[in-house]
């Protein structure tokens, strides 16, 4: 069954702070070439990866999503990795294709307005893609229309371009970056209040826009100002100096899906093992609820799947 809930719980970790990856440990931000993205090299560190039953019973998470980041496990980064320092932009994207000619296809699951019953919901539709995703964006917008595939075509090219490896980041690695040492559900804390200020995510600001639920468990009750993508470092980063770590667009991750976390690494490497014709997605989008825009929620789909609300971003290992 495929997982709609979670886009934005209307279609179908770090809990503990490691005693090394202390808050502001990010270190300096670099780029290996003009139309590169840009980097920032994080400390290594520890930290405990999976959320406890009580984050998910506050939360309000459904039973039957319910189970999939237990259990907690310590995890130990043992190397000093760089992460984008935001989502993989429009522009940088763009670079990709010019050299290469890379085709991504036309079509594209874009939020709108069903003429039948004037209802807004996720439709695959041609003509879409990540030039056209159905809302306006420039070059500082985060790729969206952006499928599994395309992100690991993207990151190859990338390696060639600059000598460097370039890959998606494991789910630990992701987490680790993401938490920046935090122990809350969110990089800014518990609390919902401040979500506009800190990540673009489903909001009044959505609801006045396209007719969304508002409803408090299906919309944050506040503005960010952006009822799609945001361009990146809008808001808030986190204590690493990351930008939407949460919200914006759902970032892809190398692994491949398990129900949980049983036999999961504890080195942050890569999850080889599992269902492979599945891959993570990490973060929430600008149409994700507070349920899902947590730091150790668990999302997946198939590696050829475009949604609107669908990047990336990438690590850099040497």
């Amino acid at each position: 069954m495929r997982l709609f809930w979670c886009l934005g719980f209307v279609i179908p970790v770090m809990i503990g702070a490691c005693a090394n990856a202390q808050a502001n440990s990010g270190g300096r931000a670099f780029r290996d070439c003009a139309t590169c993205p840009q980097m920032v090299s994080i400390a290594p560190g520890s930290f405990t990866m999976g959320v406890p039953p009580s984050e998910e019973a506050r939360e309000h998470v459904p039973e039957k999503f319910q189970g999939q980041s237990v259990p907690q496990h310590r995890v130990s980064i043992g190397v000093r990795l760089a992460i984008g320092k935001f989502d993989v932009t429009r522009g940088e994207f763009a670079a990709f294709v010019r050299d290469t000619g890379y085709q991504t296809g036309d079509q594209c699951q874009v939020y709108a307005r069903d003429a039948d019953d004037d209802k807004w919901t996720f439709q695959q539709r041609s003509g879409f893609s990540w030039r056209t995703p159905g809302f306006a964006q420039t070059d500082r917008h985060p790729a969206v229309c952006i499928s599994w595939d395309d992100a690991v075509a993207y990151a190859t090219w990338l390696s060639r371009k600059t000598g460097h490896v370039y890959r998606l980041p494991s789910e630990a690695e992701w987490e680790y970056a993401a938490r920046a040492g935090s122990q809350t559900a969110r990089y800014w804390g518990d609390d919902r209040e401040q979500a506009c200020l800190n990540a673009n995510v489903s909001d009044q600001t959505l609801a006045s826009e396209t007719k969304y639920l508002k409803d408090s468990e299906h919309l944050f009750q506040c503005s960010d100002g952006y009822a799609y993508t945001s361009p990146v470092g809008a808001l808030r980063p986190n204590a690493f100096g990351l930008f939407d770590m949460l919200g914006n667009v759902w970032q892809w991750v190398q692994d491949c899906v398990n129900e949980n976390y049983q036999g999961a690494p504890t080195d942050g490497s890569v999850w080889a093992a599992g269902n492979c014709e599945r891959r993570g997605a990490r973060g929430g989008s600008w149409y994700t609820d507070p349920r899902g825009a947590r730091a150790g929620f668990r999302y997946s789909d198939v590696p050829a799947a475009r949604w609107s609300n669908y990047g990336f971003r990438l690590v850099r290992t040497q």
